[in-house]
């Protein structure tokens, strides 16, 4: 029965780290034009706000995904996210703070409840029912995403182009969301089937296609401010 628990213990935080890598990306991008002592505050309590919720939802997330739609709408949610993010920091440009420090905790919160409603699922079915199990791989997950978050914060200042990525990757998961949900999937499934990508496809290429617009927007005001 102890070596049971072991496993079971093992299997959480496994899960908690393969699911956490676009959990850290949102708090890596909603972070990134903070100043420094900013960025470790926000990182923190985003996070721990973020797991604090999770572990709830995850009391909750048989029942939340039985409700019509709850998929769909966080889909779009998450989708939301990401361009306001993204658009955020073309229109803005590199070296402003377009999110507060409350603004980044808050983003970082829903985003991270937004993309959890089917990862709690696999965390329960690994507890088997055991919420000290939940609890303690939880809590064991708080400080490996807080390392990736700000592994990905540093990088995202020399490496412009991974804002980039990690906007398309929301987008794709933003997809992927909308594609799981029964309702959507119903749906689109006459035109889709088979081909299951393309809807997270669309929802990356719409996110970057907004990054750019913003990008160009930016770029045709400066000219103007200088001229």
């Amino acid at each position: 029965m102890e070596a049971d628990w072991w496993l079971g213990l093992l299997k959480i935080i496994l899960i908690n780290i393969v699911l956490s890598g676009d959990n850290a990306v949102v708090i890596a991008m909603a972070c990134r034009n903070l100043k420094p002592q900013q960025q470790k505050k926000a990182i923190f309590w985003g996070t721990f706000g973020a797991v604090a919720l999770r572990l709830v939802l995850t009391f909750a997330a048989v029942w939340l995904l039985k409700i019509p739609m709850v998929e769909a709408v966080g889909g779009l949610l998450l989708l939301y996210i990401a361009i306001k993010l993204l658009t955020g920091e073309e229109e803005e440009g590199p070296d402003k703070g377009n999110l507060s420090i409350g603004q980044a905790i808050r983003t970082i919160v829903i985003a991270d409840v937004v993309m959890s409603l089917d990862n709690v699922v696999a965390v329960a079915g690994a507890a088997q029912g055991d919420w000290v199990l939940i609890g303690i791989g939880l809590a064991v997950s708080i400080p490996l995403i807080i390392w990736c978050s700000q592994l990905l914060t540093g990088l995202m200042k020399r490496f412009p182009i991974i804002v980039w990525l990690g906007a398309g990757l929301l987008g794709y998961t933003a997809g992927e969301m909308l594609e799981e949900d029964e309702w959507v999937h119903g749906l689109l499934d006459p035109v889709t089937a088979g081909y299951e990508v393309v809807i997270p496809a669309v929802t990356t290429l719409a996110v970057l296609a907004c990054g750019r617009i913003a990008a160009l927007r930016a770029q045709r005001r400066t000219g103007h401010e200088r001229g």
